[in-house]
């Protein structure tokens, strides 16, 4: 049986128009469909078992590294001159967070607490719980800032009080004493006689408070309603807005918990996420597009204005009284205390700052803030925390203890929270956010280039068959006429004949004759 290629060439062509039409409607809706199953997916729900279980049990290891500055002359430092610190460490420490108290409620909100524990990993740590280290002792040097405007016979009061429980104007202990706790005179009397000065009721250190603890009772938009609320921050310990500062913008309760964000940014948003432990709201600027391990990121780093002051950065008028740019007073959440956070080394911050301390050298590699996030999920894919504790120190009259300190914002420690997807949570989030995508992608166009090329390909051969068939029916006329005329003159020679015999005929005599 004869193939007829003309008809096949047309089966091509039809077949060609599909595809491309098909390549075509993938191109528009494909993008549709991918935002649909990112929504979908980035909602608080229990029935999404990666997203929720991400989100509920973060299955990324986070690590908090704090480093030290020890003070290498103490006495010195009593009689006034400029302080001189050595950076000790890191002591690193696994961070392990879960959420508990999970309750979800009618208007697309879910409510929790996260509990945080802390374990020590020696191997990643430069030094072990035991190194001993010098520090200002907060309780002397803190209190003698606070009680600087009582009368002066109660300031000598204060003083003997910390002479009998024998407490210095600084500390030398061990790393694990000053992050978890010491056992203290001092502390025992403080909390029995004036309970709600510390914000320890047992041992005191400088971490006492975050192990073994929850941030507060955070509720938080599920985004089932309004995709672009997912992960924000609708109350926290049922306050819509704090009370710690001094203008109605600076206690607003802004952005998500810190985890993740709403999906679908672009670089003009920003990254804003409430600190419980910074008492505030901080919001994060987009810096630079990147790549971890093929997944496209942002990162978004601190702005310079995040710690300026209210002089130099008018909105931050509220987080006043201000000293220097660089520094947050946060005195008014931790007690009173004259407490201060900045970036580590006073990176960001007035150059003078650097000039009252021997020993920091700032740099944005090693001590700015960052978090590279994956812009169309939301998910953060490595982070990096970095943040300062200082203590502001000077001589107060009638406290011995402070001797002769000039007046100085004192670094005393600076940890750094970080973490990074790794492992099969890597791998599925790269099959999912990066593989799938791109066969998509692939598939789109490489139906419309297919369904061009076989249109393409089917028309020149349906034109071909086309040509050579009108090329043969052109032959067969000619032949035919040529046969026909032949036959003609044949005809025409018979008849010639025939009448050349009959005249013939007739000119001759009858032979019977």
């Amino acid at each position: 049986m004869a193939i007829n290629k003309s008809k096949v060439a047309i089966g091509f062509i039809v077949a060609g128009v599909l595809m491309l039409t098909f390549g075509l409607i993938f191109l528009i809706v494909g993008p549709a469909i991918m935002k649909d199953q990112i929504t979908k997916n980035t909602m608080i729900d229990p029935k999404n078992e990666m997203s929720y279980t991400m989100w509920k049990d973060i299955p990324v290891p986070f690590y908090m590294s704090v480093y030290f500055f020890h003070i290498l002359n103490p006495k010195e430092l009593l009689k006034g001159e400029k302080p001189m610190v050595e950076q000790r460490g890191p002591y690193v420490y696994r961070k392990r967070c879960q959420k508990d108290n999970i309750t979800f409620h009618p208007n697309n909100t879910v409510s929790y607490r996260e509990y945080r524990k802390y374990f020590f990993e020696p191997a990643m740590s430069n030094g072990t719980e035991s190194d001993f280290v010098t520090i200002p002792n907060m309780l002397v040097l803190g209190a003698a800032v606070m009680m600087e405007n009582l009368p002066f016979a109660v300031r000598l009061m204060i003083s003997a009080t910390f002479k009998t429980f024998n407490e210095g104007p600084f500390l030398n202990k061990t790393v694990g004493e000053l992050m978890w706790g010491y056992d203290s005179g001092l502390v025992d009397f403080l909390n029995t006689y004036l309970p709600g000065m510390l914000p320890s009721s047992g041992k005191f250190g400088l971490f006492a408070e975050f192990n073994n603890s929850n941030t507060g009772l955070f509720t938080i938009f599920t985004g089932k309603d309004d995709i672009r609320k997912v992960h924000k921050v609708d109350s926290w310990n049922g306050l819509t807005e704090l009370n710690y500062w001094r203008t109605p913008q600076c206690n607003m309760i802004n952005g998500t918990a810190g985890q993740m964000w709403p999906p679908f940014m672009t670089k003009e948003s920003t990254l804003p996420f409430y600190s419980p432990d910074a008492c505030r709201s901080m919001d994060l600027v987009y810096q630079r597009p990147g790549e971890m391990h093929g997944i496209p990121l942002y990162r978004y780093v601190a702005p310079k204005t995040l710690f300026a002051n209210g002089t130099d950065y008018s909105p931050n008028e509220g987080f006043c009284p201000c000293r220097q740019s660089g520094l947050l007073n946060v005195s008014s959440c931790r007690h009173n205390s004259p407490v201060f956070i900045s970036h580590p080394h006073f990176f960001n911050a007035d150059p003078v700052l650097l000039d009252y301390v021997q020993g920091l050298s700032p740099s944005e590699e090693n001590h700015g803030l960052f978090i590279d996030i994956h812009p169309q999920t939301g998910v953060p894919l490595n982070v990096a925390i970095r943040l300062q504790l200082n203590l502001y120190m000077k001589r107060v009259s009638g406290i011995t203890e402070t001797g002769k300190i000039s007046e100085v914002v004192m670094p005393m420690i600076w940890f750094e929270e970080s973490g990074y997807i790794d492992g099969p949570i890597l791998k599925t989030f790269h099959t999912s956010l990066v593989v799938l995508p791109a066969v998509m992608e692939y598939m789109q166009y490489g139906f419309i280039s297919l369904g061009l090329a076989t249109i393409i390909i089917a028309a020149l051969v349906h034109y071909k068959v086309k040509k050579s068939r009108t090329n043969t029916a052109n032959i067969s006329t000619e032949v035919e006429k040529t046969g026909k005329n032949k036959l003609d003159g044949s005809a025409a020679s018979e008849g010639n004949t025939s009448t050349s015999s009959e005249e013939r005929d007739t000119l001759l005599p009858d032979k019977t004759d």
